[in-house]
């Protein structure tokens, strides 16, 4: 009995306890993942401050909580019998936020441009040429510039000859043959959830495995086309191509 009564009196307050400090855990969280530059692998820079905001009004409510629960205003209501209590659901939340801080968030792979579509989003192009003149200067596209340009005119003898200085990772899709790759990069609209994948293929003298998969490259050469799976499409003539290290944000935005 006396065991029960602890239970019944003690409850609430670690139903409190669990909320306030699933509170704490998420503001440290979000802070943390700002203070570490971590953030652009989750969300779009749009969002920082809104996220940020978000995070300080976390700490804000546990200043609220703390307060509270140090007044002993805790109060036993019957909404609290649910299905999911709120002691559980907290523990969820912070069971969460420890994982957040435990595991450093780490960038898209080739893995996952696969699974994400990435043989979908590799242009293909029209077969009928026609006459088009691009005004930017085909050195300083990056590869989601050359990507909406193909966009907005997907002809690939317009931009055949046409210079290329772009970087992304090393994706091997099965459809391709031994001496082709897809340089690839990822593209965030709103968080890592929505991110795509963008690529063009890259043709070389050698084999393709003579670089790992995933591995960051710089790749200057030229546009050329070819008839890549029975479809024209515009492919890299790669002339020289360097390891670099893997950008500290290398998502497009």
């Amino acid at each position: 009995m006396a065991i029960q009564r602890l239970r019944t009196q003690f409850a609430p307050y670690l139903a409190e306890g669990l909320v306030t400090l699933a509170l704490c855990m998420w503001g440290i969280l979000i802070l943390h993942y700002w203070h570490s530059g971590k953030m652009g692998l989750l969300i779009h820079p749009n969002y920082y401050g809104l996220t940020l905001a978000a995070g300080c009004f976390l700490l804000m409510l546990t200043c609220l909580q703390v307060l509270k629960f140090w007044r002993r205003r805790i109060q036993v209501r019957p909404q609290h019998l649910s299905l999911l209590s709120p002691a559980a659901m907290s523990g969820i939340m912070l069971s969460a936020a420890l994982v957040g801080l435990l595991i450093t968030p780490r960038p898209f792979t080739s893995q996952t441009a696969i699974q994400r579509g990435l043989q979908d989003k590799t242009m293909v192009t029209r077969a009928n040429p026609q006459v088009f003149r691009a005004t930017s200067k085909p050195e300083s596209r990056t590869l989601l510039e050359w990507i909406r340009t193909l966009d907005v005119y997907p002809e690939p003898d317009a931009y055949a000859g046409q210079r290329v200085n772009v970087d992304g990772f090393v994706v091997y899709p099965e459809d391709l043959p031994d001496n082709y790759f897809t340089l690839t990069r990822f593209v965030i609209s709103c968080c890592a959830a929505d991110a795509y994948p963008i690529g063009l293929p890259v043709r070389l003298e050698q084999n393709r495995k003579t670089y790992a998969v995933d591995t960051w490259l710089a790749i200057q050469g030229e546009m050329i086309t070819e008839t890549l799976n029975g479809q024209r499409q515009l492919v890299i003539q790669a002339k020289t191509l360097k390891a670099i290290p893997e950008p500290d944000n290398p998502y497009y935005y």
